[in-house]
């Protein structure tokens, strides 16, 4: 039997591969992240809209392509093989399912067609819910909501944000309320954009759902943790590609260093221990769908062992380079930080584990 992506779902991933490969080289990676190019960065967001990245989890009945989280973690492969410089997981995957499960009838009809349109995009602030940061908190009371997030993915040109609090109670604002205060994030990840919002006494929308019912805010975290593992996953592999690439060109005493054991090992070492993590991964994506009673600890198993993987990867493939791998010159870093800060986002490998283990009832 065999276990993997459909035609339809290599075909969709290798349209995004070609489109970044053709519109966001490494010049251009190398210029958006040093703030000098963002007409050419809206020109890749748009491009990419256009491509069905800001539909892909809508339901049809609201004007989205209604595809499974197997597409999605297709296509963030290729965003993280691609050092994509735009934001997928919070505005593209973690809102529309949490808007899709925890929203009532009006308020998917009011938020998700808007989504599918490209009419309005979203910021993600689950890090309360999550484990929140000393006098970080956010409090949803009385259609009101205030406190502070952290680390809150995508508010950077986002028309609305969405917001949990400890309990899971999911609220929407508008970016431009009165109240809301968005102050950017600068991270090692310059491709992608993170922030700290303050919020005093600002109007909410709250998604319609029983105090008791967590299942938004879980699948929805669910959902970014798979996305952020695909995403390290596609990252990986580029860097062991690049890495066997620089080894058959770069020559010490005479001989390339693909020929010496050490680098040969090395190579080996990172393709043997990512080959697994691809079924890991799209098997964490198919159960999001398709077996409810797996899809949380199988989540959290792809986000925290491709974590691991995925930092050893980044390792290894720099030391390849040698020195050079350390410079500007080939870019290795842009994909090992981006490996490092997917690491850490939604959740640390040791945080996950524990989940994992509260669920096992261990």
């Amino acid at each position: 039997m065999y276990f993997g992506l459909s035609e339809d779902q290599i075909f969709f991933q290798e349209n995004v591969s070609k489109f970044l490969e053709d519109q966001a080289n490494l010049d251009v990676i190398r210029s958006i992240t040093e703030g000098e190019a963002d007409d050419v960065q809206k020109e890749i967001q748009s491009g990419l809209v256009n491509l069905g990245l800001s539909s892909l989890l809508i339901p049809e009945e609201f004007g989205g392509l209604g595809l499974d989280m197997l597409f999605a973690t297709a296509v963030s492969q290729s965003l993280g093989g691609g050092v994509c410089p735009i934001s997928f997981t919070g505005s593209y995957v973690m809102a529309p399912i949490a808007i899709n499960f925890g929203g009532n009838q009006e308020q998917k009809e009011k938020y998700l067609k808007s989504m599918a349109e490209n009419k309005i995009r979203f910021g993600v602030g689950f890090s309360e819910y999550i484990g929140a940061r000393d006098n970080a908190n956010i409090e949803i009371k009385d259609n009101k909501i205030n406190g502070r997030a952290m680390f809150v993915l995508d508010a950077m040109d986002s028309s609305h944000l969405i917001f949990a609090d400890k309990n899971g109670i999911i609220g929407v604002v508008s970016s431009e309320a009165e109240g809301v205060d968005i102050i950017g994030l600068t991270a090692v990840d310059k491709t992608r954009s993170y922030s700290e919002i303050k919020l005093s006494n600002v109007d909410v929308d709250v998604l319609e759902m029983t105090l008791s019912s967590l299942e938004a805010i879980e699948k929805s975290i669910d959902a970014g943790r798979i996305i952020l593992a695909a995403d390290s996953l596609g990252a990986s592999q580029t860097l062991i590609n690049k890495a066997v690439e620089y080894s058959k060109e770069r020559k010490q005493f005479g001989r390339v260093i693909g020929s010496f054991q050490a680098v040969k090992h090395m190579c080996a070492e990172m393709t043997a221990e990512l080959e697994p993590c691809y079924s890991l991964v799209w098997h964490a994506a198919h159960c999001f769908d398709n077996s409810p009673e797996e899809a949380r600890l199988m989540a959290c198993f792809a986000k925290s062992h491709v974590s691991e993987v995925s930092k050893m990867v980044g390792k290894k493939a720099t030391e390849v380079h040698g020195g050079m791998g350390f410079t500007d010159l080939m870019g290795v870093h842009y994909w090992f930080k981006r490996i490092g800060v997917n690491r850490q986002t939604l959740g640390s490998p040791e945080l996950i584990r524990e989940e994992a283990a509260i669920i096992q009832n261990f």
